[in-house]
């Protein structure tokens, strides 16, 4: 190798071809006074000192990922897409970031977390509240105050919040399922009074 394609390293020493290093445009050469094993092993230990905590490189086959929340090699396919990232992907596959996102929008927009939820869900057998036949997925709030009232099927849910939350509302409708709003009452002997 000739004196140009090779540069030493100042931390390990050992002299390295040039695809060794980084580049870094402020360096006279162009290229970091690291070798990029030794860059990496720099910031391990700066971390380290650092209190934090770096993060694993794990082996994976090529167009694959390890996911470390879940702990499991995936495709790329399985994982958003993140420009700012080197490896273009986002730090945790799909389903992880699905699990965290459903967390926090509990947690922001009620909040509760997850074991407050599952708590009132195991309360009704994991059941609706109104209908007591679907499973109950959804949190039920009051919309004025914001406070949680339970946890209720997709449809139990959708049908208060389409009544706008309002019990008199919901009278009627239920009224109107039994037939005592609309049914017109005998007065007289061939005389009805129609419902007002």
């Amino acid at each position: 190798m000739s004196a140009g394609s090779v540069k030493r390293c100042s931390r390990c020493r050992q002299s390295k071809p040039r695809a060794a290093f980084a580049s870094d445009k402020a360096m006279k050469d162009g290229l970091q006074a690291y070798c990029r094993e030794c860059s990496a092993a720099y910031c391990r230990q700066r971390q380290d000192a650092c209190g934090r905590k770096p993060r694993p490189r794990a082996a994976a086959p090529e167009g694959h990922e390890y996911c470390r929340r879940c702990e499991k090699i995936k495709p790329h396919s399985e994982w958003d897409r993140n420009r700012t990232a080197s490896d273009g992907l986002s730090k945790a596959c799909k389903a992880c970031r699905a699990i965290e996102g459903r967390a926090r929008h509990l947690k922001r927009h009620y909040g509760l977390a997850e074991a407050g939820r599952d708590a009132m869900v195991d309360s009704r057998m994991g059941l609706c509240v109104i209908c007591s036949k679907a499973p109950a997925v959804h949190v039920d709030h009051c919309h004025k105050t914001g406070k949680v009232r339970g946890v209720l099927c997709f449809n139990c849910n959708s049908a208060i919040g389409k009544l706008g939350d309002d019990p008199d509302a919901v009278r009627r409708a239920a009224a109107y399922l039994e037939g005592t709003s609309w049914k017109p009452t005998l007065v007289a002997p061939g005389v009805y009074r129609l419902p007002s």
